[in-house]
């Protein structure tokens, strides 16, 4: 896989590996982001770490824009399942830098998170599985990150919330919509009325993530259960994994009459490809299919 152009730096790729658990093709690195692509078998996995110690991944200007530098690129990779994490201890996104946002005028201020709620939803609309691991605290703007990811994994630790009223704002990028299209609205509006912060087993209990782990000793026990669970999505046809997440996003959306064309659109995606055909010929064969997603 080539580099690309936008990654000035390669890390060093003995301390990636550690931080992986699992070996790394190649490393690329931004101000505040980074992005990796496994391999041997790992093959078809990619990981964003946020990677901004010195703010604690609060959401600048900055990171948004290197966010978008990978997006601009990551839909047209190889990559069939992206995990997105944090390399900074106990924190996943700490929300908005509010030292920057007292700075801007009220027209900075719209601008910015209209941008902010343009990306992740580009985040959203990434083509292949993303999955959140969620190793830290995810506080406003980094729980609305996660919730426009696919999957969640959390750490019982960590601290959630969308906490904006707090500051006499709403969740303006994504969270108030999508929290209550995820879990009972009415619970939605309570926790964003409130502003409720709670820890990652009540995420699970409240349908907010998919997952609870207990924290480990080198604290990415959230990564090591994202990582099995993109292992269980990889072997499967790559085709069919993009139109499966654009079926499901789309129906959700619409009345189900809508949502079911949709499902025929994206099914009508995988019937010439030469995936379906390995995947009855190896249920045939009694053996495992080679997807090349062609």
């Amino acid at each position: 896989m080539r580099a690309l152009s936008f990654f000035p730096k390669t890390l060093n790729l003995n301390i990636i590996r550690r931080t992986f658990a699992t070996p790394v093709q190649q490393v690329q690195q931004v101000q505040d982001v980074d992005l990796s692509h496994l391999c041997e078998k790992d093959t078809g996995i990619s990981v964003l770490s946020l990677n901004c110690i010195q703010n604690r991944n609060t959401i600048t200007s900055s990171l948004v824009d290197n966010l978008n530098r990978v997006f601009d690129t990551i839909g047209k990779l190889d990559t069939k399942v992206l995990i997105i994490k944090s390399n900074v201890p106990k924190i996943f996104c700490t929300g908005a830098d509010l030292k920057e946002r007292l700075k801007m005028s009220e027209r900075d201020v719209a601008s910015f998170v209209n941008y902010i709620r343009s990306t992740l939803h580009r985040l959203h609309l990434l083509p292949m599985p993303v999955i959140a691991a969620l190793d830290g605290s995810a506080l406003g703007g980094g729980l609305e990150m996660a919730l426009a990811c696919d999957i969640r994994v959390a750490a019982s630790s960590i601290k959630l919330g969308l906490v904006e009223t707090r500051l006499a704002i709403i969740p303006g990028a994504g969270g108030s919509v999508r929290l209550p299209r995820l879990i009972n609205p009415a619970l939605a509006k309570e926790l964003i009325y409130t502003a409720k912060v709670f820890d990652g087993s009540e995420a699970k209990a409240m349908g907010v993530v998919n997952h609870v782990v207990e924290q480990n000793d080198d604290g990415n026990a959230a990564y090591l259960r994202s990582l099995g669970i993109a292992r269980e999505i990889l072997p499967n046809g790559p085709i069919a994994l993009r139109m499966a997440k654009f079926a499901i996003n789309k129906g959700v959306e619409v009345d189900i009459n809508t949502a079911l064309s949709f499902e025929e659109a994206a099914y009508s995606q995988v019937i010439p490809t030469r995936d379906r055909i390995e995947g009855l010929r190896a249920f045939v064969e009694k053996r495992r299919p080679s997807y090349t997603g062609e």
